[in-house]
Formats: C-alpha cells, sequence, structure tokens
C-alpha cells in the first residue's frame, strides 16, 4: 500500500484458518499511516460472559458478534479521522458486510475476501495455534462462495503471507472498493 498509499477502511475477511490476521498485519505495516485492528483481540476484551458465534444462549453469541463488528468499527473511524488507514480482520461473510457498512461512518471502504481451497484449509487449520475450527471452516466457506461477489477476491491456497499482500496492493484500489468517498 505504501506506494498508492489511500487513506481507507479496509476490511480482510475469510473463514478461520484463511490468513487474515497475518495478512492484515502486513497489509498495515507495509502502509504508510495504518493500524490493525483484530476483531478477535476485541471479542477476547469479554472476560465474563463471553460467547462466541454458534456458542449457547446463541441469541446472545451473535449479539455479542454484532458487538465486536460496532466496536472495530467504532475504532476503525477513530483512526481513520486521525489520518490512518485502518485495516479490520474478522470473519465478514454473508450479511454480515452489511452490518459493518452500517456502523462504518468513514469512506471509502475496501473488502477483501481470502478463499483458499478446503484442502488447504485442513491443512492450515490442524497447524492453528487457536485450535483445530475446520468444521466451522467447512461450513462458512460455503456461504463465503455464495458471497464472493463483493470486493475482492483472492484464493491464497497457493500463497504465502508476503504473496498474498502483494497480490491486495496491486489489485484492491481496482477491484476491492465497496463503498466510495
Amino acid at each position: 500500500m505504501s506506494d498508492q498509499y489511500r487513506q481507507s477502511v479496509v476490511i480482510i475477511s475469510g473463514v478461520p484458518g484463511a490468513g487474515k490476521t497475518s495478512v492484515a498485519r502486513l497489509l498495515a505495516q507495509r502502509s504508510v499511516k495504518a493500524a490493525h485492528i483484530e476483531a478477535d483481540a476485541l471479542q477476547k476484551m469479554i472476560v465474563a460472559g463471553g460467547l462466541w458465534p454458534g456458542e449457547r444462549p446463541t441469541d446472545e453469541g451473535y449479539r455479542q458478534l454484532s458487538l465486536r463488528a460496532r466496536n472495530s468499527s467504532l475504532l476503525a473511524d477513530s483512526f481513520f479521522r486521525s489520518g490512518f488507514t485502518a485495516v479490520i480482520d474478522d470473519i465478514v461473510i454473508g450479511t454480515r458486510i452489511d452490518e459493518y457498512l452500517g456502523y462504518l461512518t468513514s469512506s471509502p471502504v475496501y473488502f477483501v475476501l481470502l478463499q483458499p481451497r478446503l484442502d488447504v484449509l485442513k491443512q492450515r487449520n490442524a497447524l492453528r495455534d487457536k485450535g483445530d475450527v475446520f468444521h466451522q471452516s467447512v461450513e462458512l466457506h460455503e456461504v463465503a462462495d455464495k458471497a464472493a461477489e463483493v470486493g475482492l477476491l483472492i484464493d491464497n491456497s497457493e500463497q504465502d503471507v508476503e504473496e498474498t499482500v502483494h497480490e491486495i496492493q496491486q489489485r484492491l484500489w481496482q477491484e476491492g472498493c465497496i463503498r466510495s468517498a
């Protein structure tokens, strides 16, 4: 991004194991001024009563997922107003993109969906420090396939983090805009 710096909000999405956090962090580091907002870190701030999506009671889990999107958006807007590009990483699939666009006040907003093949996800999930959540990846992968018409879709199955970030830098400004300034 540094050679074509444009202040913006960039959302990096994908299923668990797609490489969202690593890619978002490196993308932000390569910018002139940027902050990396890791949605999972915001979720972990809930130290009592916290639920992840799918845990019971499910209504509360999804309410907290929405809270995570709202807080990610508030941080992104704050950084944006201070002259930074905000790079959010979260599982933003299906209607969650509309939720983010409803919370974000900053523009432009760019969206990247990392979509590695299932066989690659299975390998990556087996090696994750966060634990193997391959079953969740399979379910979300099918939903993501149907929602891949928004923003920039990258199959990063055969790419390392550096290569994925390089591809994003080459294609984001032309293909990834989901809300203009």
